[in-house]
């Protein structure tokens, strides 16, 4: 009814747009115990109040640009995240990542790297809707092959 194109969605995303986040971003130069030298430091901190309880994240990130102003550093990490959230949401809601049975040794890391790859692949193809390409390269074994030669 609202024009959702793919669904309703899950209430895991009614949760997440609906908490109030703040994120601050600082930036430091590293300590020189750390042995990487030129590196500047980034904290990233995010603070999330659900249901009147408050939590606070703080990530550490590093980079060895000590230029980069911390409007840049901060666009940076945006970029990074939505990224990741892209690559994550796709494995999770496309490949049911989460509801896999594969649980011991390192086979979670190897099909994890293998639905990236395949994510990859179909995106470089041109492919914004990985769920529209699978069913796409599905009807047919050998476009799939075809792209896998092109890769």
């Amino acid at each position: 009814m609202l024009g959702a194109a793919r669904g309703p969605a899950e209430e895991s995303t009614f949760r997440r747009a609906f908490a109030l986040a703040r994120r601050t971003i600082k930036v430091a130069l590293a300590p020189a115990w750390i042995g990487f030298e030129g590196a500047a430091q980034v904290a990233l901190r995010r603070t999330v109040v659900r249901k009147g309880k408050k939590t606070v994240e703080v990530v550490h990130l590093i980079t060895s640009d000590r230029s980069a102003s911390p409007e840049t550093l901060a666009a940076w990490v945006r970029r990074h995240g939505h990224t990741e959230n892209k690559l994550h949401w796709v494995r999770d809601v496309t490949y049911q990542e989460d509801k896999s049975l594969v649980r011991t040794g390192n086979a979670p890391r190897l099909m994890a790297s293998l639905r990236s790859l395949a994510i990859s692949i179909l995106r470089l193809d041109g492919h914004a809707d990985i769920a529209a390409a699978n069913r796409h390269h599905a009807r047919d074994p050998q476009r799939t092959l075809k792209l896998l030669q092109a890769a």
